[in-house]
């Protein structure tokens, strides 16, 4: 375990909800935070890039005093991850990539989703986002938790929404997987619309050692269909184990 200026083992994740099984807190300090312009942190103006996603996640170790961080991201989350160990490899003990891309490849949906976000509202994109998220079946067992991810995609700054996603549409970092030095882990889910597995398996492929976890039935929050495997697979990760 790689200890932070306090002490203890400190994990950090970015990304949509995590699931609620309490099991990593026992065992590391976990931290979560908004991406900017989410939930309750502050919304810059206009469009922001991968790298300020980063440089919040900098920003957010350093006044927790947390010199190195096993780092856990889905989806965008994933995505600053990467760069992130790209960019400050000594911050980075092992690195959890979860449901996500180097490279969407589809830059103007990102454009106009965007668009659609700051002319019409987040409200508007929240059923067909969420759509992507869990699978058919899954979703019609829950329809409480359909409605709250719908509800948080409402919920959202409409300038925030866009802003990120202009950072997702300028996004390649398929050139920067071989820098990638830390312990990686890809979580894939097998039945993921928004960034289906050959994202994941990219990825896997290009970060040296990677180790890549499908996970079926799971669409992109493969973490709330499948919560003990990927709690486990992330405690395993950390420790230096495996799933």
């Amino acid at each position: 375990m790689v200890p932070s200026r306090r002490g203890r083992p400190t994990a950090t994740w970015g990304g949509p909800p995590v699931t609620e099984n309490d099991r990593p807190a026992e065992r590391f300090r976990v931290v979560r935070y908004d991406t900017r312009g989410h939930g309750r942190t502050p919304v810059p103006p206009g469009d922001s890039t991968l790298d300020d996603l980063t440089d919040d996640v900098v920003a957010l170790l350093d006044r927790l005093g947390v010199a190195q961080a096993h780092v856990v991201g889905l989806s965008i989350g994933g995505m600053t991850g990467l760069r992130l160990a790209v960019r400050e490899p000594e911050r980075v003990a092992s690195l959890a990539v979860l449901c996500s891309s180097a490279h969407t490849g589809n830059v103007q949906t990102w454009r106009e989703r965007a668009e659609t976000a700051r002319t019409q509202g987040t409200a508007v994109l929240a059923p067909t986002v969420a759509s992507r998220w869990l699978t058919p079946g899954y979703a019609a067992a829950h329809p409480e938790l359909v409605a709250r991810l719908e509800a948080m995609i409402s919920a959202t700054d409409d300038e925030g929404y866009a802003g990120c996603c202009a950072a997702i549409a300028g996004m390649d970092l398929r050139p920067d997987l071989g820098r990638v030095t830390a312990r990686t882990l890809v979580v894939s889910g097998a039945d993921d619309p928004a960034l289906p597995p050959e994202h994941q398996q990219l990825i896997a492929d290009g970060v040296p050692g990677a180790r890549l976890l499908s996970l079926s039935p799971a669409a992109h929050l493969a973490n709330l269909e499948q919560p003990d495997q990927v709690t486990d697979a992330l405690i395993a990760h950390a420790t230096g184990g495996t799933a």
